[in-house]
């Protein structure tokens, strides 16, 4: 009955023989589904909001610190890859390694980051479509386009293309893992040609007098309506913490190694490979990005309110390049579909994967024989997702998903190392070189960009980990399967 007890790796190697998932993801698909989930929310989204927030035109420095803390992480899910290659992610690591209770919370935590991740990106879709829209002439009422806390009519709002590309996804990910790899690979390779594309032409628009200072004074500004404190040093490390849900799409690779062909090498070389590329291009765009426009000019109360929604595309417009902006918001339109396909398939794995630990009831386990995906899973999974987005405003999901990102990153650290110490006999195709320092690095890396998310994303987290202990004691300890073997 103890809350501490460990899944045997015989067990993880039980279901993985068991499993009705079909193995159809080579280490190129591994990565581009990394890629795929890590370019969008960062680039596309959140350098707006980073900028005028927390660091000004020092946001590089921002990616760069969030991209070292992912590097620490990054190696000990390789390395947990490499042992215990199933779906679940973290969540399995810890209850290989450290037992059920902490299994739980990190699962528990993984929704955080994965549900607050899709929502994030749900809302960022509708900024884009909208733009685009408006590109052609059709517009939109705002009261189908905005959640009601931030309505300014009266009566019934709601946000509504963020609901339907929720809808759009499950269907298309209901339909197989391996069409919708098919899809996210093409449109990986069209985000990244944007990408570069952004690099290279925003270049010759760069006035340097936008870097100056590069990070300025520390001064209060006003943040939904409340005063906040930005800019300087403080401003660089908590502007690394609330981007810092750029960069789940590393973890995401590691949902996916129950449909991995070769899941010990693959998944390991997909994690690094794409979390190398995707913080090199972060740090160039974000230094192209406040090199062309000031980073006063993404305050939303400013003279480009809407810039804060769509800031890329925002910037080449302010810099009269109109029709670069076509292109950038045709691109982002398209390229954060992949990213809320790779979050909301991610996170129906972690929820297939307690499932069928009996940690939560019995019907996120089943998967679809024809199509070999968890069917029901990702419709009630969808329903939710598309239902919050529609209703609630981007800045409160996306600081909510950096604690529950920075939350599974600290305690795969502490597994890893655990792990390594208790069963040194494992078979590692991969191994994290100087573990300790690694782990510790880590560890305080993690905990400290915690510390740094604002108070009311560290309430809200803190309230959804307390009510997930709570659904624990309830359902699922007794439901456990190591509680009852006989089933």
């Amino acid at each position: 009955m103890s809350i501490w007890r460990v899944k045997p790796v015989s067990a993880f190697e039980a279901d993985m023989k068991k499993s009705q998932l079909k193995r159809v993801l080579g280490k190129w698909s591994l990565t581009a589904i990394g890629i795929g989930a890590i370019i969008g929310g960062g680039i596309f989204v959140l350098t707006g909001t980073g900028a005028y927030n927390h660091a000004g035109p020092a946001l590089a420095l921002s990616f760069v610190i969030a991209g070292i803390a992912c590097v620490f992480a990054a190696l000990c899910y390789s390395e947990f890859a490499s042992i215990l290659p199933v779906e679940g992610s973290a969540y399995a690591y810890a209850y290989g390694t450290i037992g059920e209770i902490f299994a739980w919370i990190i699962g528990w935590g993984l929704i955080l980051e994965y549900a607050m991740g899709s929502m994030t990106v749900a809302v960022s879709w509708s900024g884009y479509f909208n733009k685009m829209l408006k590109m052609f002439g059709i517009k939109l009422p705002e009261w189908l386009t905005t959640d009601p806390a931030s309505y300014t009519g009266e009566g019934f709002s709601m946000n509504l293309p963020a609901f339907l590309i929720v809808i759009l996804v499950i269907s298309l990910l209901i339909k197989g893992t391996e069409k919708a790899a098919s899809a996210n690979n093409f449109i990986v390779i069209l985000k990244v040609s944007a990408v570069i594309f952004v690099i290279i032409a925003g270049a010759f628009f760069i006035n340097v007098d936008n870097w100056s200072p590069f990070i300025p004074d520390v001064q209060t500004i006003i943040v939904d309506e409340k005063p906040h404190q930005a800019y300087g040093l403080k401003g660089i490390i908590s502007g690394a913490a609330a981007i810092f849900f750029a960069y789940v799409g590393f973890d995401a690779v590691s949902t996916q190694a129950g449909e991995a062909i070769n899941p010990k090498k693959d998944v390991p070389f997909a994690i690094i490979v794409s979390l190398l590329v995707c913080t090199i291009l972060y740090i160039l765009v974000s230094l192209v990005l406040t090199g062309m426009i000031s980073y006063q000019d993404f305050n939303p109360l400013g003279k480009y309110p809407e810039a804060i929604k769509a800031p890329v595309a925002y910037a080449f417009d302010i810099a009269g390049q109109a029709w670069a902006g076509y292109i950038i918001t045709i691109a982002a339109t398209v390229g954060l579909i992949s990213v809320l396909m790779v979050m909301i398939m991610g996170q129906s794995r972690i929820f297939l994967g307690m499932s069928k630990d009996g940690l939560i009831p019995p019907v996120f386990s089943k998967v679809n024989p024809l199509s070999g995906t968890p069917k029901t899973n990702l419709m009630i999974l969808g329903g939710f997702i598309a239902t919050v987005a529609a209703f609630t405003p981007i800045s409160k999901l996306a600081e909510m998903c950096s604690f529950g990102t920075l939350f599974a990153f600290t305690m795969v650290c502490v597994a890893v190392w655990i792990l390594r110490i208790k069963q040194p006999g494992l078979e590692r195709t991969f191994k994290v070189p100087a573990l300790p320092v690694i782990a510790v690095c880590g560890i305080a890396i993690n905990i400290y960009l915690m510390t740094q998310l604002s108070l009311d994303a560290q309430k809200f987290s803190m309230g959804w980990l307390g009510i997930g202990l709570l659904i624990y004691f309830l359902y699922g300890k007794r439901n456990s399967k190591l509680n009852n073997p006989q089933n």
